[in-house]
């Protein structure tokens, strides 16, 4: 294992959490009354577009997985509308989880479906950047001693590390402390996005601590 390809890694987690930071700040200046409570729908929607090109540019740019093979126009075409219906059908997997969890069917309808967008964002892209629309190969990453490179090894952290982020976050919500921040899915989503922000920070970290332990398989 390079240092090099940790150090990439490394920068380009730290790109991803300043395109949260900014999703946070920037449109303050352009919209009034911006907060992340008081307008959450629109900061949930600013923060996944953020994020998304964020994660499109830095994979087109870091190429972690290149590959000369099929670069023909017809397939990159037929990959990225691959890709469009694999994160829809993320986001409706995720909005019908939530709903059988729990929350309205009904009532707050684009707040569930938004929070799924999010977690969508958190989750679902960075695979598909990596991985692309291939289900064989998000079942192999995803199982034990999986990975192939340390690309591979943070995104199951940080996957993971989004969903116990959401998880925790709906502990708050049934309380009766009657705080702005528990109307459903604001503490959901603070909790995917801190626990998405914890696993960016952690993985290159948890990488190069045990560099010497890790070892991958050639692809």
């Amino acid at each position: 294992m390079k240092d090099t390809d940790i150090k990439r890694l490394l920068y380009t987690h730290l790109l991803c959490i300043c395109s949260i930071i900014l999703s946070i700040f920037i449109p303050s200046f352009f919209l009034e009354n911006f907060s992340i409570l008081e307008t959450h729908l629109t900061w949930l929607c600013i923060c996944s577009v953020s994020v998304t090109a964020v994660n499109l540019v830095l994979y087109l740019v870091v190429k972690p997985n290149a590959s000369s093979k099929r670069s023909s126009l017809s397939f990159k075409v037929t990959r990225f509308v691959k890709c469009c219906v694999y994160f829809l059908m993320s986001c409706f997997t995720f909005h019908v989880i939530f709903v059988l969890y729990g929350a309205p069917l009904i009532e707050l309808v684009l707040e569930t479906f938004l929070f799924a967008v999010t977690l969508s964002t958190f989750t679902t892209v960075p695979c598909l950047c990596l991985l692309g629309p291939n289900i064989k190969a998000w079942l192999r990453v995803f199982s034990r001693n999986g990975v192939t490179s340390v690309w591979e090894n943070s995104l199951q952290i940080t996957t993971i590390s989004s969903f116990v982020g959401a998880w925790l976050g709906a502990f708050p919500i049934p309380l009766d402390w009657e705080r702005p921040w528990q109307v459903w899915p604001i503490s959901c989503t603070l909790g995917a996005t801190f626990g998405y922000v914890a696993g960016l920070f952690i993985s290159p970290l948890w990488i190069y601590w045990n560099r010497k332990q890790l070892t991958y398989k050639n692809n």
